[in-house]
């Protein structure tokens, strides 16, 4: 109910690129967030995320974040899974445009799931480098072979608790980090915090879900009030967060 009442809210403040003066924000919007292009490789993500639908095993799973709102079950299905928990087609879509527009060197996934997200940065820039964090380690190890499967290359796997992991990770510097693995505003917050040392002036962070619970929306206003944040971009199921010093400070609000 909490989601369906921040939609319609969120549909009486946003717009399109019309009245973005920002031109670095309206060429995202139009050129990437609006680009209309049927890519070929939008192909291979629908196969991929149709291996997944299809698989009947089941994996045991360790949930370390908030959890799943849909599946409970310790033990679950992937191919149910892949229905409730994995990106849409749509977001694996502007996944793929924005490691397309963006073109990152590095990047960083916090909760790989099962891959889809994954699949589409990787394909969106294949020559990049993706470090993918994931909690459970059967998932973990479920994704990384199909990575391989797939000859998906440049994909680096860990597996374990995002607050140690992101310690060893601190010295390194991201081009794109994507939030989609604790749905928790405490937790958010402190992998933000942590990994504000990783960003240069160019890097991009994308908190998935941030209307997912009051809590998250909470952290996503005190991310945007963040003094060395100075770009805000509110599309609902994803909150995106630049760092350009060059950017008149604004927040924006766009259907995507």
């Amino acid at each position: 109910m909490y989601q369906i009442t921040q939609y319609f809210k969120f549909l009486l403040k946003s717009s399109n690129q019309h009245g973005v003066h920002s031109p670095f924000v309206y060429d995202l919007i139009t050129k990437c967030f609006y680009d209309k292009k049927k890519y070929p490789d939008y192909k291979k993500i629908i196969g991929y995320k149709k291996t997944l639908k299809e698989n009947t095993n089941s994996i045991k799973i360790t949930d370390l974040g908030a959890g799943s709102q849909v599946m409970k079950q310790e033990e679950r299905v992937i191919s149910k899974m892949a229905k409730n928990a994995g990106s849409t087609n749509k977001r694996a879509k502007l996944l793929y445009r924005l490691s397309l527009y963006f073109k990152p060197k590095n990047s960083l996934e916090l909760g790989t799931s099962l891959g889809i997200a994954t699949t589409a940065l990787h394909l969106g820039n294949p020559d990049a480098h993706i470090t993918t964090i994931e909690g459970c380690p059967n998932i973990a190890a479920f994704s990384k072979s199909n990575f391989e499967k797939f000859d998906f290359k440049n994909i680096k796997m860990i597996t374990g608790d995002f607050n140690n992991e992101i310690e060893k990770l601190k010295a390194n510097t991201y081009d794109l980090v994507f939030f989609d693995g604790n749905h928790k505003k405490d937790a958010t917050l402190l992998y933000f915090e942590s990994l504000l040392e990783t960003a240069h002036n160019d890097s991009v962070f994308i908190f998935d879900d941030i209307y997912w619970s009051k809590g998250m929306t909470e952290a996503w206003e005190i991310i945007k009030k963040h003094p060395k944040v100075t770009v805000t971009i509110d599309t609902f199921f994803w909150g995106f967060v630049f760092f350009r010093k060059e950017q008149v400070r604004e927040d924006f609000i766009i259907r995507a």
